[in-house]
């Protein structure tokens, strides 16, 4: 079962919203965080940091985001700026635009009040590892029904550390509407904690740990149950937002590849010269010291001694426009 807010994600239309850093369950090996990430204040709308709430809107609008997922750290511990953004983006994008939001905390009933009536949709709760097979009778079953009854649709969202049936019960038992179990994965903020505690990566894999997969033989049949692969997180719900992005902010001479990047042309000449050259306006732009035009239309007039020199530009359609790859032209 694919929940709207992962339909959604799969298709490259969830923003993806870091509203804090901050985490009280501060020994879990396995957190993927990096420094940049972990222990800040710090917002991001997807990689962009966002300094005040126009950059948020102005990134959802980049990327045409159909809904967005709250993230951290720990979002429950900034209730009040998780709650000022998600009634920001419901005022701008109305009651269409799916929010959901994970969270490594109970929060109580309050919270999930204030939650519901800031526009969240969606609650995927992570419970401690620790917990896991011991939840029933806990905080942790109250806070499925709470959260329900306030309005939010509950969930769970782990690693797939190993196989625990008790969520599949929470599911059969109506307390949770699915389960999302993550490939576990390395990163460059956990890999060290995880190999101490006798983790590996699986052959052939750069991030997915080893027995990971093996959490689908016990619970992969569940129809509530949906297993997101490392290679699906990386190479299909990230690429498909760049190449969403790069539809909406491409121009009309920048070619979209099928990683989402924009590729374009680069050359050091007045436009007069291409007024010169015949060439139509709609073709390239002008900038402070160069002129951006169509990658083929820089290549074809310096291989003909039109122009000195170019280059081939790709870059990523991200607001900091990181430079993928620069190839010369002579």
């Amino acid at each position: 079962m694919i929940s709207k807010g992962c339909e959604q994600c799969a298709k490259g239309g969830k923003m993806v919203l870091f509203v804090y850093g901050y985490c009280d369950q501060r020994d879990c090996f396995y957190c993927p965080l990096g420094e940049n990430r972990k222990n800040v204040t710090d917002v991001y709308a997807n990689e962009r940091q966002v300094e005040d709430d126009s950059d948020v809107i102005e990134e959802a609008h980049r990327m045409d985001a159909l809904g967005t997922s709250i993230t951290g750290g720990e979002p429950q511990e900034a209730l009040d700026r998780t709650c000022r953004y998600l009634s920001l983006l419901k005022d701008e994008f109305g009651e269409d635009h799916h929010t959901h939001l994970y969270t490594g905390i109970t929060g109580g009933r309050e919270n999930m009040r204030r939650l519901s009536e800031a526009g969240l949709d969606e609650i995927r709760f992570h419970p401690p590892y620790e917990l896991w097979g011991d939840m029933h009778g806990t905080e942790w079953e109250d806070i499925l029904y709470i959260a329900r009854e306030e309005g939010l649709t509950p969930a769970f969202e782990i690693p797939g550390i190993r196989a625990e049936t008790e969520f599949l019960d929470f599911l059969d038992e109506g307390a949770a509407d699915f389960c999302n179990i993550n490939e576990f994965e390395m990163s460059d903020g956990n890999a060290e904690r995880m190999q101490e505690a006798g983790f590996e990566l699986r052959e052939g894999h750069m991030s997915a740990v080893e027995g990971s997969h093996d959490v689908l033989d016990a619970m992969g049949d569940h129809e509530k149950v949906y297993y997101c692969t490392s290679v699906f997180k990386d190479a299909a719900q990230h690429r498909n937002r760049l190449k969403r992005m790069a539809r909406i902010v491409g121009r009309e001479f920048d070619d979209v590849t099928d990683d989402g990047t924009l590729v374009y042309g680069k050359i050091w000449e007045p436009v007069t010269r291409l007024a010169e050259l015949g060439v139509p306006e709609e073709f390239y732009t002008e900038k402070t010291d160069h002129v951006e035009l169509a990658w083929w239309l820089a290549e074809e007039m310096v291989d003909e001694g039109d122009i000195g020199k170019g280059e081939i530009v790709e870059q990523y359609p991200t607001a900091d426009g990181t430079v993928v790859e620069r190839t010369p032209l002579a």
